[in-house]
Formats: structure tokens, C-alpha cells, sequence
């Protein structure tokens, strides 16, 4: 499953992605609130902040923060509609750094496979 990641060609630009290109992707998403944003925006689509902010503990201005830091990130995407702001998820930032992790996984697939060619030498 995972060979097929790697030779897919949209997969291969992400992963050449550089480590620091990544980190704000990581940071913003080190966030369990924010984390649930980008879960709801994957599973609904385009949400306003009202929407977002509906059913949940946090003010209309803690979702505000929190969105801002997913869009400085490259998370989302906001537009205005009417006189609501809406967001929506923007993959690309996404794949960069699942890309990413690719590469540091393919580091580690060939560094154990090395590991096991040299204890079956042994």
C-alpha cells in the first residue's frame, strides 16, 4: 500500500516538500480544537464561523483565533458570503506534509531492511 504512495507523482512533489515548509502544517494541527475543524471542514465542506462555532464550547472569537491559525498555515481557504465568513479545506498544504512523512517512513523502511539484511547475514 504504501509503494503505491510513492510512485504516484502527485505524492513524489509533495515529499520534496522541506522540513520547514511543513512545520507550521504540524504546529496547527498539534491542536485537538483545531484538529476537529479540519475533521468537520473534510466531512461537511464550506462552513461559516457561526456554523462552526454551533454546538461547540467555544466563542465566536476562540473559533475566529483558531481558524486564523489554520489559515496562516494553509489549511483553509476563507471568503466572505454576504455578511458571514466562510472556510473551507485547502488540501494541498495537507499533502505536503503527509508527503513528508513519506519520505521520513521510506527513511525508515530501507534503514530496517538494511537491519534484517544483516542479522539473516549474520
Amino acid at each position: 500500500m504504501a509503494s503505491s504512495v510513492r510512485h504516484n507523482s502527485r505524492a513524489s512533489s509533495a515529499q520534496r516538500a522541506p522540513p520547514g515548509a511543513v512545520v507550521p502544517v504540524f504546529a496547527a494541527l498539534g491542536d485537538e480544537t483545531r484538529l476537529r475543524v479540519v475533521a468537520r471542514l473534510t466531512e461537511e465542506g464550506p462552513l461559516s464561523i457561526a456554523k462552526l462555532t454551533e454546538g461547540s464550547h467555544l466563542t465566536r472569537q476562540a473559533m475566529t483565533k483558531h481558524l486564523r491559525v489554520l489559515s496562516a498555515a494553509g489549511l483553509l481557504r476563507g471568503r466572505r458570503e454576504g455578511r458571514e465568513n466562510v472556510f473551507e479545506f485547502e488540501p494541498r498544504r495537507l499533502a505536503e506534509a503527509r508527503g513528508y512523512l513519506a519520505r521520513i517512513s521510506e527513511h525508515w523502511d530501507a534503514t530496517l531492511e538494511r537491519l534484517r539484511a544483516f542479522v539473516e547475514d549474520e
